[in-house]
């Protein structure tokens, strides 16, 4: 064996050098968390119902609490200033320009297919019964709000299709809330973790995600169910729904695809109500969008993308988005 030391090229000193901030980390989660729990007291103490106008800004509200404690992470803790506090949080770069709008539309319409291909395949396996004829389920809600004798202003099949149409563009407007959860989760956390290696961050990040959401859980939103069976629901479905947009983070080199999936998926989450046939009560631990069928929409897709290698198996991500996932150093502070 010769005697001779190799010195290690620039790269390998660098994957050696980097670990995991965890100081920065867990404040990161640890404020999230709280931020969004303090916004959430009203809907605690029972001033504000979860259900109604007020409660659902409460939750437009929390969802930017995730920036705020990331921002406050990186310019406070990590000292990142100027523009790099954009790259830093994912914000940018966004070139090159086509491979984010290619990534933007292919999360766009892979979140909303995700919750419909889950409705039907709930159908499917005799958990809840479709009307697509008719859509009795949904004209028989829609009566119960107008005037007695009042008919609908147009055909229920007209409105079904209104609702349908809308659903990409409402999924542009929910990424202004989106925004700030993807600036905290796929933007601070799910790069701060890469150390560990690309399964272990996108896992982390997926679980830190559900968890954050316990405050409105344990008040039975999303799967009417207040308890830690409703969390594990929720960091189930989050886990596996984190697994595709960290993809699209990972590929893009920013969150903005990412941004673009999670307003789209919360746009079609409730396409159930449209096809669930009246009498036919809709069960969301099942059919909801972060229910079990979903999670055999999603884990089949995450087989394809982890057996066709498009998820790195280990923290060597592509040397596009490595430049964006580096994390800060006392070089690029300032």
């Amino acid at each position: 064996m010769s005697g001779t030391m190799q010195t290690p090229s620039p790269n390998q000193t660098n994957d050696i050098s980097r670990h995991v901030q965890w100081s920065s980390v867990l404040t990161f989660f640890l404020l999230a968390c709280a931020l969004a729990a303090i916004i959430d007291i009203p809907l605690w103490v029972g001033v504000v119902s979860i259900t109604s106008l007020h409660g659902k800004l409460l939750i437009g509200v929390s969802m930017y609490t995730p920036a705020a404690a990331a921002v406050f992470t990186v310019v406070a803790l990590q000292g990142v200033r100027g523009r790099k506090i954009a790259a830093t949080l994912g914000w940018s770069p966004v070139r090159p320009l086509h491979r984010t709008t290619l990534l933007a539309v292919a999360g766009l319409f892979g979140s909303i297919l995700i919750p419909v291909a889950a409705v039907f395949l709930a159908a499917l396996l005799g958990v809840t019964r479709l009307d697509l004829h008719n859509f009795s389920g949904y004209a028989s809600s829609l009566k119960t709000l107008l005037p007695a004798g009042k008919a609908l202003p147009m055909s229920i099949n007209a409105l079904v299709i209104m609702q349908l149409i809308q659903i990409p563009v409402a999924s542009l407007f929910n990424s202004l809330l989106t925004v700030g959860e993807e600036t905290g989760w796929r933007g601070f956390l799910l790069p701060a973790l890469k150390p560990l290696g690309t399964w272990p961050a996108l896992i982390i990040t997926g679980i830190a995600w559900g968890l954050w959401h316990t405050p409105v859980i344990l008040l039975g939103y999303n799967f009417n169910q207040p308890n830690l069976y409703g969390m594990a629901l929720m960091t189930i479905g989050c886990l596996a729904y984190g697994i595709l947009i960290g993809w699209l983070r990972i590929h893009a080199g920013n969150i903005w695809p990412s941004v673009i999936a999670h307003g789209a998926f919360n746009a079609a989450g409730g396409f159930y109500v449209f096809v669930v046939a009246a009498g036919s009560t809709p069960n969301l631990i099942a059919i909801g969008p972060l229910g079990w069928s979903a999670w055999i929409i999603m884990g089949i897709l995450i087989l394809v993308l982890a057996l066709t290698r498009q998820i790195p198996m280990n923290n060597a991500w592509s040397s596009h988005t490595d430049q964006t996932l580096a994390l800060p150093s006392a070089s690029n502070k300032g």
